[in-house]
């Protein structure tokens, strides 16, 4: 089943906790402490696999999360790191934020990508030695590994899209001119997923063709198939529109023409103006007026023109050198740039609200504030210095006392509960 859209979760590693651990040897007195770092928790890493042509692997695992960090030991002994996990995505995969729809990434290159980064190990309690704390009790834990809900979006790597209704031929053209081997019978929607196909031009020049799904009215808006595959579209360099010249079906070929035109623009309007070149199908069912006719609307337009027939390969050759020498003139593949959150101000990261509860608890809510608990020791009293000075170069103190705070009124944070004294 061709799967083309995934909404997954991410949580790369957290990293391990530091660790207190004293120096304990005969004949050394007072060795000092030597607990060692936590190691980093593992990252999350994507990387495009050429094997791969559809996300229908994410259909059914949905969640993934990189191993811890180690937590440090004794004898400075670090931790050991995360194992990193590596994600293989078919070549052209988008990430994107869940809830913002911001790009994360493009996997379409050959290297790595960091999508989601592990945490930083603690640090154990050989980094709080001084000469006036000699044995410090506490440690750091490892910060938390970044989780994130994404979407996966694979818009194919082709250079030229075959766009036009279903059963025009599109089908019969990609497998006449490439390799490929798409299904083909005599009905609409024949094609039910993207086929690409290698079509050699000359000895030394190549291109990539995708056979994207037939559109039909309305597919800008979610009708039929061809709204689930206009993404697919929307990488191409050039755009090779088919229509049915003989109007076999009973349709007219100029305004099938305009119709597709008209959904390509409503999906995205660059595509509307992306390089186009019409090409004439099922020109041995049309007669030689019909033929002209169209020809004469098309150049109205100002498109190139081509008259073929896929099942008798007439003029199929022609069209593909014309392809090959349009592409030459054409932009590479379009990639898309990752887009970068502005970094958040160092006020916003300390960021806390206070309220008094009905009993005249001060209530401190900093979700930031985890971490520094998670590191204290409260049997010490240099450890609990610590926390009273994060407390107040963050303005906490200054906050409570702005809110009229007394000797000995009770402060509640993230559920660790303390008499205030000045």
């Amino acid at each position: 089943m061709f799967i083309d859209v995934a909404k997954i979760r991410l949580k790369a590693g957290d990293g391990g906790a530091g660790a207190v651990s004293f120096h304990r040897e005969k004949y050394v007195a007072a060795g000092g402490p030597d607990g060692g770092d936590g190691g980093k928790g593992g990252d999350i890493i994507f990387m495009a696999d050429p094997h791969l042509s559809t996300l229908a692997d994410f259909r059914y695992k949905r969640k993934y999360a990189a191993p811890d960090g180690g937590a440090g030991s004794r004898k400075n002994c670090s931790g050991k790191g995360g194992e990193n996990l590596i994600i293989k995505v078919p070549r052209g995969t988008l990430v994107k934020e869940a809830n913002t729809g911001r790009i994360i990434a493009d996997i379409s290159g050959d290297g790595p990508v960091v999508i989601a980064r592990g945490g930083k190990g603690g640090w154990g309690n050989q980094h709080f030695a001084t000469p006036t704390r000699q044995i410090p009790r506490f440690a750091k834990p490892g910060l938390p590994g970044e989780a994130l809900e994404a979407v996966l979006e694979l818009k194919l790597l082709a250079d030229v899209g075959l766009v036009g209704f279903p059963n025009v031929g599109k089908s019969t053209l990609i497998s006449v001119v490439s390799q490929a081997r798409p299904a083909i019978a005599n009905y609409h929607f024949t094609t039910l997923s993207p086929v690409l196909g290698v079509v050699q031009a000359d000895a030394e020049k190549s291109f990539v063709m995708a056979d994207i799904p037939g559109l039909i009215e309305g597919a800008s808006e979610g009708v039929g198939l061809g709204h689930d595959f206009l993404r697919h579209i929307d990488r191409c360099r050039l755009l090779v529109h088919i229509v049915d010249v003989s109007g076999i079906e009973g349709r007219n070929p100029a305004e099938d023409f305009a119709a597709i035109n008209e959904e390509l623009r409503g999906f995205n309007p660059d595509l509307a103006n992306r390089p186009q070149i019409v090409a004439a199908g099922k020109s041995d069912l049309a007669t030689p007026e019909q033929i002209e006719a169209f020809r004469e609307f098309i150049r109205e337009q100002g498109y190139p023109f081509h008259v073929i027939s896929a099942a008798t390969g007439q003029g199929t050759k022609e069209l593909v050198y014309a392809i090959s020498q349009q592409l030459e003139t054409l932009p590479p593949i379009k990639e898309y740039s990752p887009e970068v959150l502005a970094a958040a101000p160092e006020s916003e990261k300390r960021r806390f609200e206070i309220t008094v509860d009905g009993q005249g608890v001060f209530e401190v809510e900093a979700p930031w504030l985890s971490t520094v608990l998670g590191s204290v020791n409260m049997e010490d009293y240099e450890s609990l210095q610590y926390f009273q000075r994060v407390l107040r170069q963050s303005g906490i103190i200054d906050a409570l006392e702005d809110m009229g705070i007394q000797e000995e009124d009770t402060v509640r944070i993230l559920g660790f509960e303390f008499d205030y004294l000045r």
